[in-house]
């Protein structure tokens, strides 16, 4: 049913609280649901998020369970599949509950049924809906409302009938935000001597029912990304409806005699049937067998796809030689195989602060988000804000090393950028006010590096404006791209034209990343995922004629973000630089001060992005006659930047952090002070700075001040030295800092590595 299909987000707030107090259990609760949802990559919940749910409770008003069903809801999660997933826990109480919920929706009970009749006579279309009180009706003649004084009711009524009344009519039930869409009626004007006016003309005249299938599905084979159409048609009276099953499963969704799936997955293949029926008469068409392989296109050198503010989506293909377009769908592809990757890393860099340009404030958001979506498919991401030059130059470096046979890369870019005679840069901070190419990075040069390695698949996502810069004459000359190198290369606009934000109360997205973080978790083909963003884009009124996705690829094979990592043999000099790149998550163990007045501090720290830590400041103990005490941090290294106005405060809203997972830090009940440091790349000596702590005796008004310097070694991504040159072509084997203090061994994984980095 098509309430079944709405998102979790749909329930009222009663029924979710009730439906949370039913999972804040240890033995059938949320901790289970959220095993069960991860069935699926785009619910599937990372350690730290699940983490984030059990600290709930902490606070008097948490609930673990409404945590939980909050970060469904946000991922879209349907109603049906939560209830598969309660079913699989065979939690029956909060079955009960949310199948009384979803009965209190809305529900079309009578869909408008198609008819023929005679001019000038009348047709009477009727939609009704049960739900909860206040139900409203708006009728559609195509994409056109009907105003007329019927087209708000149930019952639409066509008279006298004219030419201009042929045509499609759907209904659509409101209650607040929440709608749903009844099936298509058709009306069609018929010549019938027979028939008087003021009375339709059925599809068989008199009183005789009976149901007849005229045109069956037929099986056949397509191609991944291809969209798929089947057509089954009947006569009946009373009118008939259909309802369309997959592998014998119903697919709710689709109750027209038109069947239309498009940018097809494996999937989708398998049988398909239409049931038939009418008030009388149930009968069932033929089974239709659907075969998927991979692009139709299986000898094609190179696959380009432009889209365009004013161009429609083009293909431009190379066959093989003697081999014709009609010859591949005369003999259809095997069927699509699975992939896996050896590994999975990214790299994310947002630029917000510039020194001599426009500020920004969504690549903050973005990357923060894109990093918890990739970290739930099982990518190690390194996520940076706020680069110049050099330390970009090193960060894109260092992650090349890490591409290797198999492995997924995905970089993004979001910032500032132009593009001039073809090639695209991107923006560092420290850009002069009139910058050109030698200030930037080129990133048909960082492709063409890509390309050397022996990935299985690249992406490159650049979130950046592409208008040409005045100031930069010089046209690049970047190596030739490869044509079976795997890569997938989206612009989040099209050619001279900007790219937008979107304004939030507390912070900003990226148009771009709005509609990506919709799908990128989505288990298809990476180019059928990004298509698929970009025609929400499309259909979006904020972007339409603004801002439009343009995505490249020569991506020859099914592989999808979601596929699993299988690891694979590996050098130790390749377990040594995958070694490096994880310790840019490693953070600085807690530490416990005692002061010689007896107050105990604790020392902790929590990463907001792999270059921005939080260190909070605690009092675990201190003597009865001390009756005020604080610690408070001063003299850190002018290498890091901090923001003295935004440091030691009370919440991390003071300390200006606005992202940060609060499951890596102590209770909000337990007072802390909290102090942001940003600008770790640059930290080039292990970083020191001094607890002072403040406290008075209960018989004294003047305050003492006691002071303990620490040092912390060099936290995240201080260790890769990003501020060093690299060379331009970086041995695989080189290390930018020392390995001797680690032991490596022969085989060892970057997932292994990430065991001693935590949660940060």
């Amino acid at each position: 049913m098509e309430e079944w299909k709405m998102s979790i987000g749909t329930l009222n707030d009663e029924v979710l609280n009730r439906l949370a107090k039913l999972l804040d259990n240890s033995t059938c609760g949320w901790r289970q649901l959220a095993n069960a949802v991860s069935e699926q990559p785009k619910f599937r919940c990372s350690e730290s998020e699940l983490t984030s749910c059990s600290l709930q409770v902490l606070s008097a008003a948490g609930s673990p369970g409404r945590t939980l069903l909050a970060r469904l809801a946000d991922r879209s999660c349907s109603l049906d599949f939560l209830l598969y997933c309660l079913r699989k826990m065979d939690h029956q109480e909060a079955m009960q509950l949310l199948t009384t919920a979803v009965a209190e929706l809305i529900r079309i009970t009578v869909q408008p049924q198609s008819q023929k009749s005679i001019m000038g006579g009348r047709v009477v279309l009727s939609c009704r809906a049960s739900g909860p009180p206040g139900l409203s009706y708006q009728w559609f003649r195509g994409k056109d409302e009907i105003l007329d004084e019927t087209g708000s009711t149930p019952e639409l009524v066509l008279c006298p009938l004219t030419p201009m009344h042929q045509g499609h009519y759907i209904c659509r039930v409101n209650h607040g935000e929440n709608c749903i869409f009844s099936q298509w009626a058709h009306i069609v004007l018929v010549h019938s001597a027979g028939s008087s006016p003021g009375c339709s003309s059925s599809l068989f005249p008199g009183s005789v029912s009976g149901l007849h299938i005229i045109y069956h599905p037929q099986s056949r084979s397509v191609s991944e990304g291809d969209t798929l159409i089947l057509e089954c048609n009947a006569e009946a009276n009373p009118p008939a409806q259909y309802a369309w099953y997959h592998n014998m499963v119903p697919m709710p969704q689709h109750r027209t005699r038109s069947l239309k799936i498009p940018c097809v997955t494996t999937a989708d293949r398998g049988q398909y049937k239409c049931k038939i029926f009418n008030l009388y008469h149930e009968a069932w068409s033929d089974p239709a067998t659907i075969t998927i392989g991979p692009s139709s296109i299986t000898d094609a050198s190179w696959v380009e796809v432009d889209r365009g503010l004013d161009s429609q989506e083009f293909r431009r293909s190379t066959f093989g030689p003697g081999i014709h377009p009609l010859q591949e769908i005369a003999n259809p592809p095997p069927l699509a195989k699975q992939f896996y990757a050896t590994d999975k890393v990214a790299l994310l860099i947002g630029n917000l602060n510039y020194l001599y340009h426009t500020q920004l404030c969504a690549p903050m958001a973005d990357v923060h988000e894109l990093t918890n979506l990739l970290r739930q498919m099982d990518f190690k991401v390194v996520s940076l804000l706020d680069l110049n030059w050099q330390e970009m130059h090193s960060a894109v470096t260092e992650f090349l090393l890490l591409l290797d046979k198999g492995v997924y890369g995905l970089l993004y870019f979001a910032g500032h950028g132009y593009e001039n005679y073809g090639n695209s840069f991107m923006v560092p901070i420290d850009a002069p006010a009139s910058y050109t190419s030698e200030h930037c990075l080129c990133v048909q040069n960082i492709l063409t590096r890509m390309q050397e390695k022996e990935t299985g698949l690249n992406v490159f996502l650049l979130d950046m404006c592409r208008k040409r810069n005045l100031n930069d004459d010089i046209i690049v000359q970047p190596g030739l791209l490869k044509v079976t190198a795997n890569i997938v290369f989206g612009y989040a606009t099209c050619v001279d034209a900007e790219a937008y934000e979107v304004k939030r109360e507390d912070v900003s997205n990226g148009i771009f990343i709005s509609f990506l973080k919709r799908r990128v978790c989505d288990d298809e083909k990476v180019t059928v995922m990004l298509d698929r963003v970009a025609e929400d884009m499309g259909r979006c009124q904020i972007t339409r004629g603004r801002q439009a996705l343009e995505l490249r690829s020569n991506l020859s094979e099914r592989r999808s973000l979601t596929d699993q990592i299988q690891t694979s043999d590996c050098s130790a000099a390749y377990s040594a630089r995958n070694l490096q790149w994880a310790v840019a998550h490693v953070l600085p163990k807690s530490h416990y001060l005692q002061f010689d007045c007896g107050v105990k501090v604790q020392l902790g720290f929590a990463a907001e992005f792999s270059n921005i830590m939080v260190i909070y400041t605690r009092i675990l103990d201190k003597p009865d006659d001390i009756v005020s005490c604080s610690a408070q941090l001063t003299d850190f290294p002018v290498d890091v930047d901090i923001d003295l106005k935004k440091s030691n405060q009370e919440t991390l809203l003071e300390a200006g952090s606005l992202l940060l997972i609060k499951e890596n830090l102590p209770s909000p009940e337990v007072p802390s002070l909290y102090t942001r440091i940003r600008g770790l790349q640059r930290l080039r000596r292990e970083l020191t700075f001094t607890v002072c702590l403040h406290y008075t005796y209960s018989n004294m008004d003047e305050e003492v001040v006691e002071r303990q310097p620490v040092t912390v070694g060099k936290p995240l991504v201080s260790k890769l030295n990003l501020h060093e040159p690299r060379p331009p072509r970086a041995c695989p084997t080189v290390s930018s800092f020392s390995l001797d203090s680690f032991s490596v061994p022969e085989c060892s994984s970057f997932a292994e590595a990430f065991t001693s980095v935590g949660s940060a």
